[in-house]
């Protein structure tokens, strides 16, 4: 009774870890695709360049790969040493996601302050030689979300060192668009700063972080 128990300890912990491995394989090739795909899309944050929706899957993805080979591996030859690694890098990873989330809602309003700063200062690089990755990134989010600007459309306005926007926070896109009155351009109109808009369209996909995040955001979320 006691090996049987022992054998479906192991087929399951087996079954469970393959599984794990698979999803951190899927996680590893989404980001190697978009890596190659969409080489030209990168981050908006200035100071971190490499961060990337890309890398930042790749880097998941290994790392689940890894931790997951690991508990297989163990369960297979019923090593104590991997499986007892494997225990502890788990134990690693849920302390290290309480202990961000833990500092993310401590000092939640430092994070913002510091996001918007890092993000205003990327809107500099706006257009420049080498950064090619930065404006498409802002092309396509200030289009796909329909906003203009960090906090509202007169960031721009020290970009250009003029009352003018990129095209992209046009209502219809057409060249030049952004030299317009600016009741032609998304913020003016909606009133949604793409931090706003980033902020609820996270919260959309997840019901659980909106529930929680919904009492302690400094913006509010107006649904178009």
């Amino acid at each position: 009774m006691a090996e049987g128990c022992m054998m479906a300890l192991r087929y399951g912990m087996v079954f469970f870890n393959l599984l794990f491995w698979l999803g951190g394989c899927g996680i590893l090739g989404v980001g190697i695709w978009l890596s190659v795909t969409q080489g030209n899309f990168a981050t908006l944050s200035s100071s971190l360049p490499s961060l990337s929706a890309a890398n930042l899957l790749i880097t998941v993805g290994t790392i689940i790969m890894v931790i997951g080979c690991l508990g297989c591996v163990g369960a297979v030859k019923e090593s104590r040493p991997l499986l007892l690694t494997f225990f502890i890098l788990l134990l690693l990873i849920f302390f290290l996601e309480i202990l961000c989330i833990m500092l993310f809602f401590i000092y939640q309003d430092e994070i913002d302050q510091h996001a918007q700063r890092d993000l205003k200062k990327g809107l500099q690089l706006f257009g420049t030689e080498g950064n090619v990755g930065l404006t498409n990134a802002w092309m396509i989010v200030q289009t796909d979300f329909r906003c203009c600007g960090v906090t509202n459309h007169t960031d721009w306005f020290e970009v250009y060192n003029a009352s003018r926007v990129p095209d992209s926070c046009c209502l219809e896109y057409s060249d030049n668009c952004g030299l317009d009155n600016p009741g032609t351009w998304w913020t003016a109109v909606k009133k949604q700063p793409c931090a706003n808009i980033a902020i609820c369209h996270s919260e959309k996909h997840n019901a659980t972080l909106f529930v929680i995040y919904d009492q302690k955001s400094r913006f509010s979320c107006k649904r178009s």
